[in-house]
Order: C-alpha cells, then sequence, then structure tokens
C-alpha cells in the first residue's frame, strides 16, 4: 500500500514517470505506466484543460484585422 501511495503521490505532482519507475525499483518503465495508468488519466486531462486555456486566452487576445 505504501509503494502505491509514493508512486501515485510522485506521479500526481508531475514527476517523471521514468524516475518514479527507477525510484520503485522496475527495470522498465512500461510496468509503471501499466500499474498507474489511472493516474495518468487524470494527469492528461488536465493537461488537456491547461492547454485548452492557453488557446482560449490567446484568441481572445487577438485583435480583428
Amino acid at each position: 500500500m505504501f509503494r502505491h501511495t509514493f508512486a501515485t503521490m510522485l506521479l500526481e505532482e508531475k514527476v517523471n514517470p521514468k524516475i518514479v519507475s527507477e525510484m520503485m525499483g522496475y527495470s522498465n518503465i512500461k510496468t509503471t505506466l501499466d500499474i498507474y495508468s489511472t493516474v495518468f488519466k487524470a494527469v492528461y486531462t488536465e493537461a488537456a484543460d491547461t492547454l485548452n486555456g492557453a488557446f482560449v486566452r490567446l484568441r481572445t487576445q487577438e485583435k480583428p484585422a
């Protein structure tokens, strides 16, 4: 349970998955990506929302020609 919490907390704080994988002692990053895929879905959703917000801000800053 502590290992799962440890890895989940790091991934939620956007620590590079390769680093987390090495800290967990996995020989392959795929193991980390497979086990913690639900964490990545939340992080990717947040990243997509951030990108969308950036596009909205750019669009509202554009001045008509």
